[in-house]
């Protein structure tokens, strides 16, 4: 307390304290336990070289054992063909041709790299439905389990096409992808629930994780394929179909959207000229995988 000269009481005004705030050492816990997840979750996959997170807790068994709960459900949903028609017979014969190159390219893609292929297929109990569909799509769960629509045939037109997507589908299984996303998914849950236990609203968390969409999660899955596209190319290329049929594969695909798909940046997908422009690019290293596997009887083991 200060006198002044007209013998009024000052009273020195004390510096105001900032009370603890819990909602920072929320986040601030959240962020810690993300971190720690993160960086003992991730490993080196040894087909592309890169770092991936994938949840030590998810075996190749439970992937294994959710795609055959998902495939199984799918059967009751929609309609097979008759595994003895000629159409399951010859994209059977396609798979099966796939599914015995899967140990050698694995092998030689990851000796590019420098490592050496963990080799999950082993435990796969490989199936292939047909499905009586329009749509033009095919797919093949954590497992093994593949299914193809009978709309993707008249789009594919020849085997060497058919066996470009069939490959990329099985890509997808082999590089673990079903695995990466649900570990991805789990951080994301911890940002969503951080968030909202640190009180920011609704409105913000929407901008934020819109933000997160088109500048993380968009283009990650955009990556995934290009990953499937890649190693796809050179599973068909190994098993002698003619990898040089994807492009115009492609070509149709974007004819049949009629320009209808979204813009690439808002996609989980790469935009068809994207894609085609990747796999021209690839098509020297696949045509080396077609003579390395199947040497100077390659171009006859192609069937169009």
């Amino acid at each position: 307390m200060n006198q002044d000269p007209f013998g009024n009481q000052q009273y020195q005004q004390q510096p105001r304290r900032r009370g603890f705030n819990p909602r920072l050492l929320i986040l601030v816990l959240f962020a810690g336990y993300a971190a720690y997840y993160y960086f003992s979750n991730r490993s080196t996959d040894p087909l592309t070289g890169e770092t991936v997170l994938i949840d030590k807790s998810i075996s190749p068994d439970d992937e294994k054992a959710m795609g055959l709960q998902a495939f199984e459900e799918i059967l009751q949903q929609e309609h097979p063909v008759d595994p003895n028609s000629q159409i399951a017979q010859q994209i059977r014969g396609i798979a099966q041709r796939l599914i015995a190159r899967v140990p050698q390219v694995t092998d030689a893609v990851a000796a590019e790299h420098g490592m050496q292929a963990n080799h999950i297929e082993k435990s796969f109990d490989w199936d292939v439905a047909v499905l009586n569909s329009e749509q033009a799509n095919a797919f093949c769960l954590p497992g093994g389990k593949m299914a193809v629509y009978t709309g993707l045939v008249p789009v594919a037109q020849n085997a060497d096409a058919m066996a470009v997507v069939m490959g990329h589908e099985i890509s997808h299984a082999l590089l673990r992808h079903g695995a990466q996303r649900m570990s991805r998914g789990k951080l994301e849950q911890l940002g969503q629930m951080a968030g909202a236990a640190s009180g920011i609203d609704a409105g913000t968390m929407q901008t934020v994780m819109s933000a997160y969409g088109y500048g993380s999660a968009l283009p990650y899955a955009r990556s995934q394929e290009s990953q499937a596209d890649e190693l796809g190319l050179m599973l068909a290329a190994a098993a002698c179909f003619n990898p040089q049929e994807a492009i115009p594969l492609w070509q149709r695909m974007d004819q049949m959207s009629g320009g209808q798909k979204p813009p690439e940046f808002a996609s989980t997908h790469p935009s068809a000229g994207t894609r085609m422009e990747h796999l021209q690019a690839l098509m020297p290293k696949a045509m080396e995988y077609r003579q390395k596997f199947c040497g100077q009887g390659g171009a006859s083991a192609s069937t169009n």
